[in-house]
């Protein structure tokens, strides 16, 4: 075997690697639904992810990523893998894995109260379309452009090196119409909205489980960002795991340690160092996750409490929100006066976190605006009181009970 074939094939088996981590991370997010709703919905909550993740593998692959990196795989075979080990099919597995985080993390914000089909057919237009324009102006193919202007106002490229942005608080930010649209579940607050009445989840076992899965996972995600193996960088790795400490430890401070707040703390500083992962010295990854972890204490009290959004599982502050966090930290801790290797601005990471906001609201209002006006988004009373499990799918999930 030469040098050359070696070098081709450790790629290839470099980023499949990647592939399959971040694959599982979509168990994480199918159980951490699974413990967050109630036992009638948790059919429905695998059943989704699992869904959702076949479909966008089909979009995106005939859609998305020809818009995304402008490559199409309506060839034969032998042109698949000639020249490079099949490298290019891989990344797209690897990319798809991050496209299709977006109707997972949508999911969460949604539950319980969803019409199965439509919720599909949401996910499946953002992972063919919507998602990956932007993906294509910060990472692939029409990224010249744009980050040319955002470097001509602040003075350099946006810097999203794994996704706070692009993936999260996209996501993130394309949840908050639907869970707007779709109002509050049936019981969760009085009808004048003065008094909450918050709904028990099922399984805190299961919400951890997810949390672990996705905290693993979380290393295939940052770390093999890194896209070949001659860029792989101990850094990153490092900076993820003070991050997702940092979170665990603050939220467990500031939730007088609540379970539930001190393992999405750990997600919450994950999402948080993603953008900068490969720039922050560690004790800087470790204060962005720190205050990601805090902003979604605050932040999920804040939505569901006072402003009396329900939002099951807190998607908008753990993934919009706080991955805008991220993206904004990245032009703060990214810096040399913090430690950082620098490359960054401020006004630049501001830049490109608030276009994807924008982008998000528009598309995902528009979106599912229109869903809701033909075919109908929501489940009705009956059936919300029946849960999903039965009406959906027929099945409860403790059926000897």
């Amino acid at each position: 075997m030469s040098l050359d074939v070696l070098a081709k094939s450790t790629n290839v088996l470099f980023l499949l690697l990647g592939a399959i981590m971040i694959f599982a991370m979509h168990a994480g997010f199918a159980f951490l639904e699974v413990g967050s709703v109630r036992q009638k919905n948790q059919v429905n909550a695998l059943v989704k992810i699992l869904t959702d993740w076949a479909v966008s593998t089909v979009v995106y692959f005939l859609i998305g990523y020809p818009i995304a990196r402008g490559i199409s795989f309506l060839k034969p075979a032998d042109q698949l893998i000639s020249g490079n080990m099949g490298y290019d099919l891989v990344k797209f597995f690897f990319l798809l894995t991050f496209a299709a985080c977006i109707p997972a993390i949508i999911s969460g914000g949604i539950a319980e109260r969803a019409k199965f089909w439509p919720q599909v057919l949401a996910g499946a237009i953002f992972v063919g379309l919507l998602y990956p324009f932007f993906e294509s102006i910060i990472w692939g193919q029409n990224a010249e452009a744009f980050q040319n202007f955002i470097k001509n106002i602040g003075g350099a490229n946006f810097s999203d090196y794994a996704g706070s942005v692009v993936v999260h608080s996209f996501g993130g930010w394309l949840a908050l119409p639907a869970i707007l649209i779709l109002g509050n579940r049936n019981g969760r607050y009085s009808k004048d909205k003065t008094k909450s009445y918050p709904l028990p989840i099922s399984n805190v076992p299961f919400l951890a489980l997810g949390s672990w899965v996705l905290s693993v996972g979380w290393f295939g995600f940052n770390v093999m960002s890194a896209l070949n193996i001659g860029e792989i960088s101990g850094l990153v790795a490092l900076n993820s795991l003070f991050a997702m400490v940092g979170g665990i430890l603050a939220a467990l401070l500031f939730s007088k340690r609540d379970a539930i707040f001190v393992h999405n703390g750990a997600l919450a500083g994950l999402v948080a160092v993603c953008a900068g992962s490969n720039i922050y010295h560690p004790l800087g990854a470790f204060i962005v996750g720190a205050i990601a972890a805090i902003i979604f204490v605050i932040g999920f009290n804040l939505e569901t409490e006072k402003f009396k959004i329900d939002d099951v599982l807190g998607v908008w502050i753990l993934h919009g929100v706080i991955g805008s966090w991220g993206g904004i930290a990245a032009g703060i801790f990214g810096l040399k006066i913090f430690g950082g290797l620098g490359g960054v601005t401020f006004i630049s990471q501001l830049i490109g976190t608030l276009s994807a906001i924008v982008i998000a609201l528009v598309g995902g209002f528009v979106v599912y605006y229109t869903i809701d006006k033909t075919i109908g988004f929501r489940l009705n009373a009956a059936e919300e009181e029946k849960g999903s499990d039965l009406v959906i799918h027929s099945l409860e999930a403790y059926p000897e009970k």
